[in-house]
């Protein structure tokens, strides 16, 4: 089984050293060096913090911890952390489960640190990775635009035509499998889609708030 999410994980590690540990990304105000934080604390022994990462209430001690970690220990240590990936009693351990869990977690957090400020542009994604991302995204399409209440989302790529929730005038989004990911995280402003439906429709989609 070819390991995708281990694959893209060395490829974030990769970039987030090539960055440096202050460098902007596309998720909020973090720098590369809280991102690569954030993962540590992801996969940690730690449940308690990173029981915030899904839990509002907990968001603030999750938060601080981050910053913290980022700030008082050494980037190329922390980005090593991320690339060794989680310990071996982790669910994520076993490459199944890697698959589901981290394969679309890596992917968008090294999109948010490659095109954060940059204007780069799209990989050039092997065949098995996009059919990897376009598995996920058949999966998670339905969690990702439950934030759109008052229009309907349609998602569209070369495999996959499938209505994904919301009531209301109907939005095609079309695109890589990868592109429409971001979209749905609500990387909206780098995704590289393409909408199909009514203007006033398009609007509302635009307005939403999509992801986790």
């Amino acid at each position: 089984m070819t390991r995708h999410a281990q694959a893209e994980r060395h490829a974030l590690c990769d970039t987030l050293l090539a960055v440096g540990p202050d460098a902007p990304t596309l998720s909020g105000s973090w720098t590369a060096a809280d991102l690569a934080a954030h993962l540590v604390i992801r996969e940690s022994a730690r449940v308690d913090l990173a029981a915030g990462i899904l839990l509002p209430r907990l968001a603030g001690r999750t938060d601080a911890a981050t910053r913290r970690m980022a700030r008082d220990t050494p980037f190329a240590e922390l980005v090593e952390r991320v690339r060794s990936g989680p310990p071996r009693w982790h669910p994520s351990h076993l490459s199944r489960v890697d698959e589901q869990m981290n394969l679309v977690e890596m992917f968008v957090h090294h999109e948010d640190v490659r095109r954060a400020g940059s204007g780069t542009q799209p990989r050039q994604l092997s065949p098995g990775m996009t059919d990897a991302l376009s598995r996920r995204l058949a999966v998670m399409a339905p969690l990702l635009a439950r934030g759109a209440k008052d229009v309907g989302v349609e998602i569209v790529t070369a495999k996959i035509r499938k209505r994904v929730g919301g009531t209301g005038p109907v939005v095609e989004v079309h695109g890589h499998p990868g592109e429409v990911l971001l979209y749905l995280y609500g990387r909206k402003s780098v995704a590289q889609v393409e909408f199909v439906g009514e203007p006033s429709a398009v609007a509302r989609l635009s307005s939403a708030d999509l992801g986790v």
